[in-house]
């Protein structure tokens, strides 16, 4: 008799389902909205945007890793 892999990860205990991380664009704006870095490209408009976000919210912007 043979058994499924669901049915294998059912008897043994591995179903246990974990949450799965949504990655929709709403999701992927928010976690990027939360979490802001220095930008990677950019008009230099973006530029002086994010200077000067960096200079009026210091503790809201990552650490930068500039090596």
């Amino acid at each position: 008799m043979t058994i499924s892999p669901q049915e294998f990860l059912k008897k043994y205990g591995f179903d246990k389902e974990e949450e799965e991380r949504d990655h929709s664009l709403r999701e992927n704006a928010l976690d990027h909205a939360k979490h802001l870095k220095r930008p990677h490209a950019g008009t230099p408009h973006d530029w002086e945007e994010w200077e000067r976000y960096k200079r009026e919210h210091p503790d809201e912007v990552e650490d930068e890793d500039e090596s």
